[in-house]
């Protein structure tokens, strides 16, 4: 079976390779974007199975990339998730709004990462 492939995207080294090794423990293939310019490069060359993504980042921020991916009729099915440390109503709020699929704050536990990144990969 293919592995299936996730864009990171986080400005944030260590939890970039956090996620990382938590993913290919996991049998996933991780990409990694560092800003959200390198996180539309990325999902338009690679078509990642899954996206997760940071709000406060260079570039475009969070809620503009995902905005943009879910607008674009090739790539609106790739299931979003949004993992950050803005934990306001208002955030989830907006997040939803530009259509992420999924929200986590920041610290957060891997299961829960995991078990969101399969449950949004099933429903794909």
């Amino acid at each position: 079976m293919e592995k299936k492939r996730i864009l990171i995207v986080d400005d944030e080294p260590d939890l970039v390779e956090f996620v990382k090794i938590r993913l290919e423990a996991n049998n996933y293939e991780p990409l990694i974007a560092l800003d959200g310019a390198q996180a539309l490069e990325a999902v338009n060359k690679e078509k990642p199975d899954l996206i997760i993504l940071d709000i406060l980042l260079p570039e475009l921020n969070g809620f503009e990339v995902c905005e943009k991916v879910k607008k674009d009729p090739q790539l609106a099915k790739i299931p979003v998730l949004m993992l950050t440390a803005k934990a306001q109503e208002n955030d989830i709020i907006l997040a939803k709004k530009v259509g992420a699929d999924a929200y986590i704050s920041k610290p957060f536990e891997a299961s829960l990462l995991l078990f969101h990144i399969s449950e949004l990969l099933e429903k794909k």
